[in-house]
């Protein structure tokens, strides 16, 4: 069935076999000067092995395949198309800033972020979807900045020299190798990281840079791995030094609520330590920080540095849909305030990053409530809108200045650019690099399942081709059956996620029951795979009630989290180019308080609507709904287009009960999420 591609992987056993090589080479190739040890690392475009960390790193608890070995089927291709004919792949036409005068293309135009920011997206958007005419867009930025690096190895436009944005190239050009081989990309990236290295004693990191040096750690790990040079270790080392200490800044966190422009002297209009400490990317970004470190320090502290940090920046700031919020700051944890999504997309980043260092089950359960919830809930449904700042329960988004922290009054509109354009640049990576953590390797050579979406996948599993393909309408169905095609039988553990709310999942195996399935846990069987082997992973997706913010409830099923849809009258305040900015006014009330028994709530499920083209996140064909009693509080009402402060559960309503339908989050573009709970029902 699959001999072709099987004799395709065949012919690149030269390549594993030299790649081995290289890695037990060892302390010899720390002899060789940079660029020849680059030359024995020339990887095939088509390579499928994963990478693991070379001594003296510690090991992950999996391992990322290369980009374009994991590849969306099913809905999740529809939805990558729908962004790859949205913004994503027609940006440079219609917005000027990666247009054909951007300064990553030689031009006079924007010079700082945005042109790599599009980048980290775009590639991988480009090869996850062999899309040629995306590809093509990619390669332009690409060979302008491989073409002129300059002798002593800088990268980039010379009309800026910040650090930061070179911090971002780094993740794109890794990305590009793997899909491609380039040959020019490690010696690139090995004269660029040791220039930097040699300009850091004198012109050290600072501002966006020194909140954001784990990203660069990354890419050092990255390199290292394919090089062995043990510069890059040092270089580790002096980021790690000048960069902002978010550990001993999460063991004592002092920003527990809401943020105000005066707390972290943001009046005088100039960036501050305590506004860069609080900013929300910065926190999207350093949620990583301590993951990445422990992969050079191997201390237990630092893992446990880690999970403190991601607790305390939800207990203080976590929201319903899975993100924190921070509209532009951290902001507390009332439902009408707003996350960033810049933010959305670089905890996505960092959450993938600390799912294969930790292999940890709750970090996939919380990623997969923010791609199924937070990312698509701030596009609209055909990906030419986005919003700079989304909100739970978000009743109007009109040109208001309430609720935000330090944001102005456009940032919640639906837009080309609203409020400032770098999630406009950096939206892109959202969809396909969640994609691309769909399946990894795990340190004992097996394969891993930390997520589930539809997917085809292609690795190497103890020296043997295997082909993988994960079939589901997850998360709005409840079955993920993955058919595994090895070669040649073949021993190994596979490693079935069961999340931690899925009590009662069963795991098949050709339809023989594993028993001992504990939710919250990975399940592994091991066995000898052998081709046309199937296993079939039920999930209960039982409506559930989760408590927020001043004793009010959410309504959850699986990961997806539930909205009512309130009426949306959608008014054009400008043309933008190929697109356009919107205000989104309400058309029907919403003030709502909901029966809090879980037996109360019925699901209902759509056939055909998972695969419609049109998306699964639309209001008008959701896959699926629930219904559940409800009252409508009279007294709650809004004030320049924000829902006020919601009264405290248990309500009391003389109301008449309505029977009300939620739909999944991110198909309510205006929508109440965190609703007051009925007394005495």
């Amino acid at each position: 069935m699959h001999s072709k591609l099987f004799q395709s992987i065949l012919d690149r056993r030269s390549f594993v076999k030299r790649m081995a090589l290289v890695g037990c080479a060892g302390s010899q190739s720390f002899f060789l000067s940079p660029l020849s040890r680059a030359a024995d690392v020339k990887a095939s475009g088509d390579q499928l092995q994963a990478q693991k960390n070379r001594a003296p790193l510690h090991a992950n608890a999996f391992y990322t395949l290369p980009l374009g070995a994991v590849r969306p089927s099913g809905w999740l291709r529809n939805q990558l198309l729908i962004q790859a004919n949205g913004l994503s792949g027609h940006l440079g036409e219609t917005w000027a800033d990666v247009g054909p005068n951007s300064g990553w293309l030689g031009g006079t135009g924007e010079s700082w972020e945005r042109g790599p920011y599009y980048l980290d997206g775009l590639v991988p958007l480009a090869y996850l979807l062999d899309d040629a005419n995306l590809k093509a867009k990619a390669q332009a930025f690409i060979d302008w900045t491989l073409n002129h690096q300059s002798a002593e190895g800088m990268l980039g436009p010379r009309s800026n020299d910040d650090w930061w944005p070179r911090i971002v190239l780094l993740k794109v050009l890794t990305q590009y190798f793997e899909a491609t081989g380039d040959s020019r990309v490690i010696p690139a990236l090995t004269r660029y990281l040791i220039y930097h290295q040699s300009q850091l004693p004198t012109r050290p990191l600072r501002d966006w840079g020194k909140f954001r040096w784990q990203d660069e750690v990354l890419s050092v790990i990255w390199l290292y791995n394919r090089t062995g040079d043990k510069r890059l270790l040092d270089l580790a080392h002096v980021l790690h030094q000048q960069g902002f200490d978010w550990r001993e800044e999460f063991a004592d966190f002092k920003y527990i609520e809401r943020t105000t422009p005066q707390a972290v002297g943001l009046t005088s209009g100039h960036q501050t330590e305590a506004s860069l400490t609080t900013h929300g990317v910065n926190n999207a970004q350093a949620i990583k920080a301590s993951a990445v470190w422990s992969v050079i320090s191997g201390q237990e502290s630092d893992r446990r540095a880690f999970f403190h940090q991601l607790e305390e920046l939800y207990r203080y700031h976590g929201l319903a849909n899975g993100m924190f919020s921070a509209d532009e700051h951290l902001a507390g944890r009332n439902p009408v305030q707003g996350t960033e999504l810049c933010t959305v997309v670089e905890t996505m980043f960092s959450l993938e990053q600390a799912i294969a260092i930790f292999g940890d089950v709750s970090l996939c359960d919380r990623l997969e409530k923010i791609a199924f919830n937070a990312l698509p809930g701030t596009f609209t449904d055909d990906m030419w809108a986005h919003q700079y700042n989304q909100e739970p329960n978000q009743v109007e988004c009109s040109l208001h200045r309430k609720p935000w922290t330090t944001d102005g009054p456009e940032s919640n509109l639906y837009g080309l650019d609203p409020e400032f354009g770098c999630c406009t640049a950096n939206f892109s990576q959202g969809w396909p690099k969640f994609t691309a953590s769909l399946v990894m390797l795990s340190d004992d050579d097996g394969i891993a399942l930390p997520l589930y979406a539809p997917c085809q996948a292609d690795t190497i599993v103890r020296n043997t081709p295997v082909h993988l393909s994960e079939d589901t309408d997850y998360p709005f169905g409840p079955t993920v059956t993955v058919t595994l095609h090895p070669e040649h039988p073949v021993h190994f553990p596979l490693r079935v996620r069961i999340p931690g709310w899925a009590d009662g999942a069963t795991l098949e195996v050709n339809g023989t029951r594993i028993p001992g399935i504990a939710n919250g846990s990975f399940a592994v069987v091991e066995r000898t795979w052998k081709a046309g082997d199937r296993v079939v992973l039920t999930l209960p997706l039982r409506p559930r009630v989760s408590h927020w913010y001043n004793d009010t409830i959410a309504v959850e099923r699986g990961p997806l989290v539930f909205s009512y849809g309130i009426g949306e009258d959608w008014l054009k305040l400008r043309d933008r180019g190929m697109t356009a900015d919107w205000q989104v006014y309400p058309t029907t009330q919403w003030n709502y308080a909901l029966d809090p028994r879980e037996e109360s709530i019925t699901a209902q499920e759509h056939d055909g609507m998972v695969n419609d083209g049109s998306g699964p996140f639309t209001r008008n064909h959701p896959p699926v709904t629930l219904q559940v009693h409800a009252r409508k509080v009279p007294h709650w009402q809004a004030e320049e287009g924000v829902a006020d402060p919601m009264p405290a559960s248990p309500v009391e309503s003389a109301e008449p009960e309505e029977r009300v339908t939620l739909i999944p989050y991110a198909a309510a573009k205006l929508r109440i999420t965190c609703f007051p709970s009925l007394k005495d029902v």
